[in-house]
């Protein structure tokens, strides 16, 4: 008598923006859970067992194909040119990424009838009245914060079930691939090099990981607008001293400085703190901020 072992069949979860700071951290937890299959645009890279498919998001014809093929049970759109001061300069070939590729992939989860995950931003907001609640209205003071206003009103009237998550500031370790400001704050402080960095510009910032299962709690919860930040807020110069002293760097090279100070193409907002509570209350728990940064000295 021979006994047949037989597997459950995973559902297929298909990824934008794998290669992505995001996009990594999301394809290494979903996989415990998911059969994933992950987008990227210009970069070839392997993940341990993702299914990796190379392709450019802003071909419509190629997407659509791309959805019939693999027919996914559910999508996390984290795909985005997410540099503020590239969106400010070249506004058209942004918004056609951060916008048009955006409502496309709302019309096509629509059609398949499945769970849609879009990753917004904490700078859809102003940074004039924090901290921000879901209900606050949007109020972008750069094109990057306009294009995301765009791709969140224009998803959820074309799907509904969309899940619209605006993000924090994020950091944590990342892939030869992939890109995180700690990266080379890191190497900065390591060189021996003089950071400048803002005390009047504040956020509530969470890792990676923790981001990833914020957005993977929000598959599965929750549809409509939902904030991610972490539960403190702080300045960049204050995130800055705390990694320097978790990760042993040298704190004296920090200096604090005021936005007017450095000249950047994109507008900054003051202080766009995000009221998270929605999200603690389904279950999303970011560390501190300490704890997190001890991890990554790990």
């Amino acid at each position: 008598m021979y006994l047949i072992l037989i597997l459950p069949v995973m559902n297929k979860l298909l990824i934008t923006g794998a290669s992505g700071f995001l996009g990594w951290h999301l394809c290494q937890l979903a996989q415990a859970q998911w059969q994933v299959y992950g987008i990227t645009h210009s970069k070839t890279i392997n993940i341990p067992n993702i299914n990796l498919i190379q392709a450019d998001l802003t071909d419509e014809q190629a997407l659509k194909t791309m959805f019939q093929e693999i027919q996914p049970d559910a999508v996390i759109h984290a795909g985005a040119q997410s540099q503020p001061n590239f969106c400010q300069q070249y506004p058209e070939l942004s918004h056609q990424i951060n916008v048009t590729v955006s409502l496309l992939i709302a019309n096509f989860c629509a059609d398949l009838n499945i769970p849609c995950v879009f990753t917004s931003t904490d700078l859809v907001f102003n940074g004039l009245n924090p901290p921000y609640r879901e209900t606050d209205p949007v109020s972008p003071v750069s094109y990057y914060g306009e294009q995301k206003v765009l791709a969140e009103q224009g998803m959820l009237e074309r799907y509904p079930r969309t899940a619209i998550c605006r993000m924090p500031l994020m950091f944590g370790n990342v892939p030869p691939h992939a890109t995180n400001f700690i990266q080379p704050f890191i190497q900065a402080l390591k060189d021996g090099k003089e950071l400048k960095l803002f005390v009047d510009e504040f956020r509530t910032p969470v890792s990676g990981t923790t981001a990833a299962k914020g957005l993977l709690l929000a598959l599965e919860k929750t549809q409509g607008i939902l904030h991610l930040g972490g539960k403190e807020r702080l300045s960049r110069y204050e995130l800055g001293k705390l990694m320097a002293e978790i990760l042993e760097l040298p704190a004296d090279l920090i200096k604090p400085c005021s936005q007017a100070e450095i000249k950047m193409s994109a507008p900054r907002p003051p202080d766009v703190s995000l009221e998270s509570s929605k999200a603690f209350n389904l279950g999303y728990q970011p560390l501190s901020i300490r704890e997190e940064l001890q991890l990554l000295n790990r």
